[in-house]
């Protein structure tokens, strides 16, 4: 995979402060298994699945969560979207959900923004 970084200072400076799990997979320091990547995000199998198919996006810009998101983030939100839906639709999912939990009293655990993209059984509502 191309390093992104290499062409936008701004993006390796952002990535060397992110000391979250987060940032250490987007440095290569701890693997994971990839679905997507491009200059803007990485998608990747979540490491504790809860369902068939748990795939997180995340941003490669930190984001710490929705909540913190301002007006100039607009685009990057609405391409984590579609990419989301493109790793669904990649993985087979003609149904899903989407999650994006925002602060830790919503269950946010990883302090970048992420979104979860899960599928591949029944899901019940509402949920937990």
């Amino acid at each position: 995979m191309a390093d992104p970084a290499a062409d936008s200072p701004e993006l390796a400076a952002d990535l060397a402060a992110n000391d979250t799990i987060f940032g250490r997979i987007l440095r290569g320091e701890i693997p994971c298994d990839p679905v997507h990547a491009d200059g803007r995000c990485l998608a990747f199998r979540d490491v504790a699945p809860q369902a068939p198919v748990h795939i997180l996006v995340i941003p490669r810009r930190r984001l710490v969560n929705l909540a913190e998101a301002q007006p100039e983030d607009a685009d990057l939100l609405g391409h984590l979207l579609l990419v989301a839906a493109q790793v669904a639709r990649g993985q087979g999912l003609t149904a899903f959900r989407t999650v994006i939990n925002s602060g830790a009293d919503a269950g946010q655990t990883v302090f970048h923004l992420h979104v979860h993209v899960i599928g591949g059984r029944p899901l019940a509502w509402p949920p937990g």
